[in-house]
């Protein structure tokens, strides 16, 4: 059995999903707020020294973190191109490319704006520190909505990004942006929240539709 160290409505329901579409036996370890719980990063940086989710432990006890390495992981020991396309592929390239975007461009302005007080010491500045953040997290959206195709990010073939602009569009700025300004991405969206073997791990971790994010 995996141990999925999580909390709902975070980066954990980026691999909660795919735990749950490959079928596979998992127990939910649930962390405290890790951004407002010292303890709670404690107890977490003993499994992971980055004190982050998703922090996943494999049946054998290996430890993995980072969405994108669990991600390729998964769909390898699963022999399966559910969500990864395969080397062969010719839409591997921009896979790669859009997912890692995903991952290192739109991901990190939410720990950017999470704390400010990591980035930016005096209290005065941070509020236009997030302002700025927050300005430049839906530009990066918008350079995804530019290079979506349709019906899914890669044309007619499912890809783990529509699985991460599922997840991640709940949060900041949140679903009713995504349908004013970026109706691709949108769309890609809500048939995710469709599919009948996420359903439920969605609506737990989103039953309200959004997320503290």
């Amino acid at each position: 059995m995996y141990v999925l160290y999580g909390r709902e409505g975070w980066g954990s329901a980026l691999i909660e999903t795919q735990l749950a579409w490959y079928g596979l036996p998992y127990r939910f370890e649930q962390v405290g707020d890790l951004l407002a719980d010292a303890q709670a990063r404690e107890a977490l940086a003993r499994v992971n020294p980055l004190a982050q989710v998703p922090t996943l432990v494999t049946a054998g006890g290996e430890v993995l973190a980072e969405s994108l390495a669990i991600t390729l992981w998964l769909a390898e020991t699963n022999d399966s191109d559910d969500w990864v396309p395969l080397p062969a592929e010719h839409c591997r390239g921009r896979f790669l490319r859009w997912l890692t975007f995903c991952v290192s461009s739109i991901y990190p302005t939410f720990t950017y704006a999470d704390i400010p007080a990591r980035f930016v010491p005096m209290a005065p500045a941070q509020e236009g520190f997030v302002a700025c953040v927050d300005d430049w997290r839906e530009r990066l959206w918008l350079m995804l909505e530019h290079a979506a195709s349709g019906p899914w990010f890669l044309g007619e073939r499912m890809s783990a990004i529509d699985l991460y602009i599922a997840v991640m569009s709940h949060w900041r700025p949140r679903r009713p942006w995504f349908a004013a300004h970026a109706p691709k991405l949108y769309a890609i969206a809500t048939a995710i929240d469709a599919l009948p073997p996420l359903q439920a791990v969605l609506s737990r971790n989103f039953p309200n539709g959004t997320s503290d994010a």
